[in-house]
């Protein structure tokens, strides 16, 4: 069982010139506890089961590149982009150059997006989900093609791309993984069958029928379901425990999981628990 853990807010420092050192000093300290991944939230504004819109929220990638210079091993993503917030061409171009700087390090997390009330604010135009859904399959058809080395043009619905290069190209081969975040059934885990290296879900009573559904999406498309990652967005109690950590991975690898994320609004004090419980689990 690989362990990470996910950032969702960046409210402990308690003031804005503490935020760069604390989480810096974050990144270091799970790269040396030994954790698989660390993930930050693509959000521009708090989310509400985290806390109000007003509470201090980093960009995404600007963020995982502050880590990359201070890590050695862990990997780095989002969990996930919300594929209206960047330009697809431009997403794989920030997403290979972490990759490239980091020393392939790099993941895609990506997903349609929900947050109307952070695009209002910032004038991001919100389509409906229809909309949402196309641009997301077009965004994953130019990441393969682009991490392909393809040039050729490139004509959707959605988005019209006359010449894909990508250079330099990614570290990691063949391409930085692609992670798709969500659980809808009819169109989210079909593309993860059909485009995907990892999938992620939330930790619940239903995540091993949403394997169920992954599974027969994958023998339409003719793939083969082992090639997916299985990773679960898990949550930890407000005073957590090694053990409680290793119970809930042992839960998760029951369901399918190999990939356990645990989501750390108290993130600096949960650090090295999580360190504990990787070894634990490994």
């Amino acid at each position: 069982m690989r362990v990470g853990i996910q950032v969702p807010a960046f409210n402990w420092s308690g003031e804005n010139t503490r935020i760069g050192p604390e989480f810096g000093a974050l990144a270091r300290d799970a790269d040396q506890a030994g954790l698989h991944s660390l993930w930050v939230m693509d959000h521009f504004f708090q989310i509400g089961v985290v806390g109000p819109p007003e509470e201090p929220m980093l960009e995404g990638y600007t963020t995982l590149a502050y880590a990359a210079a201070l890590t050695e091993r862990i990997t780095l993503g989002t969990m996930v982009t919300g594929v209206i917030y960047r330009h697809p061409g431009i997403l794989v171009k920030t997403v290979t150059t972490l990759d490239v700087l980091s020393g392939g390090r790099a993941w895609l997390g990506i997903g349609a997006a929900w947050n109307d009330e952070e695009s209002r604010g910032l004038g991001i135009e919100f389509p409906p989900v229809a909309r949402r859904f196309e641009q997301l399959e077009e965004t994953l058809q130019i990441a393969r093609q682009m991490w392909a080395g393809d040039e050729s043009p490139y004509r959707g619905k959605q988005f019209t791309l006359e010449r894909p290069l990508n250079s330099p190209p990614a570290v990691r081969r063949p391409h930085p993984p692609i992670l798709i975040g969500g659980g809808g059934e009819k169109k989210t885990l079909r593309y993860v069958a059909k485009y995907a290296d990892a999938t992620n879900l939330f930790d619940s009573p239903q995540l091993p029928r949403k394997l169920d559904v992954l599974r027969e999406h994958c023998d339409r498309e003719g793939r083969d379901f082992s090639e997916i990652e299985v990773t679960a967005l898990a949550r930890l109690s407000p005073k957590p425990t090694v053990q409680e950590g290793v119970e809930t991975c042992g839960r998760l690898a029951e369901w399918g999981v190999q990939h356990a994320i645990f989501s750390a609004p108290n993130a600096p004090e949960v650090v090295d628990l999580l360190g504990e419980v990787s070894t634990q689990v490994r």
